[in-house]
Parts: C-alpha cells; structure tokens; sequence
C-alpha cells in the first residue's frame, strides 16, 4: 500500500479530510522516531514490536576468495510481531 492509499484510508476511517489525516501520520512519524533514537521500544497494541537493536562486529568470509573481512557493529530497526499475528501468518 502506498502512502497515499494509507492517508486516504486513515482519513475514510476516521472521517477526516486528507490533510488532517497526513498530518496526524506525519506527527505519528515523528513520535515514533523520536522515541526510537531515544532507545525506546515502542508497543504497537495487536501488531507488535518496534526498537532498536545494536548488532555486534562480526567477520565475514567471502564464499569464492575466502577473503575476511570485519563487518563494524551497527545498530538495526527491529519489528517483532505479537504471537497472534505470527499465526495469523501462518494461515495465509
């Protein structure tokens, strides 16, 4: 879906006009990014998990050359989806 179908379903649901409904979803964003660089995990009730994990240095072998190569720790967006939603897709 893109996010003009999403705004333009937001506002259907909600009885709003569009703008109202992208700037609802644009203040959303900016909530959700700013407690996410704050290191918070953020619940989405029914759906699941946002938060910031940190992913530790590895090495990483090249399959032809053999060559090693060290891959610097970064941090990674992580989405978990609560436990009914996992069976939900299973179904699909």
């Amino acid at each position: 879906m893109l996010t003009k179908e999403f705004i333009g379903r937001i506002a259907e649901a909600t009885g709003q006009n569009k703008k109202s409904a992208e700037e609802m979803l644009s203040t959303m964003n900016a909530i959700l990014r700013e407690n996410l660089m704050a290191g918070k995990s953020i619940q989405l009730q029914g759906l699941g998990a946002l938060e910031i994990k940190e992913k530790n240095e590895r090495t990483f072998v090249h399959p032809r050359t053999g060559e090693r190569t060290v891959v610097p720790r970064k941090n990674q967006l992580v989405f978990r989806p609560v436990v009914n939603m996992k069976d939900e897709l299973k179904n699909i």
